[in-house]
């Protein structure tokens, strides 16, 4: 290898950044090939189950909320909710309190595809993180870590 290349790692199987590129891809790609057989996107996905899981906790759901709990850019999130609303999966109303926010919700419709997908992306989970076998908790620790660590 150059000398000059600017980089410290010798190798791209070094690089935690890189491997973490790799991973997600793969991982999403997985996640849209099991979706796509219930007219889903993983971000469409991602942000019914989200409301599903803020609904269950007792909460009235906004959509930076959503955003928030998701990590989810908001506008992307916005975009997400008008798609979700066309396709008659969420409502958008008003918050009564704070005339700057939607609160969100699932329809019926909504919920019983959430409860349709989760054993989908369960089964779909369980199959690509099962070569972790008993090192599956501490590799969700130290993803918690990290997102523990981001300050933006």
């Amino acid at each position: 290898m150059n000398s000059d290349f600017p980089s410290k790692f010798t190798e791209a199987k070094q690089s935690p950044g890189f491997l973490l590129w790799q991973v997600n891809n793969l991982w999403q790609k997985r996640q849209r090939e099991a979706l796509v057989k219930i007219n889903l996107t993983h971000v469409q996905f991602v942000l019914l189950a989200g409301i599903a899981w803020l609904q269950y906790q007792g909460k009235a759901v906004s959509q930076v909320m959503l955003a928030d709990h998701s990590k989810v850019d908001i506008m992307m999130t916005s975009q997400v909710a008008r798609s979700l609303k066309a396709k008659g999966l969420i409502t958008r109303k008003p918050h009564p309190h704070d005339t700057r926010a939607l609160l969100l919700q699932l329809t019926k419709e909504g919920e019983a595809l959430v409860k349709k997908a989760l054993p989908i992306i369960d089964g779909v989970d369980r199959n690509f993180f099962h070569g972790l076998k008993e090192n599956e908790v501490m590799f969700c620790e130290q993803l918690l870590q990290l997102l523990s660590a981001d300050k933006h």
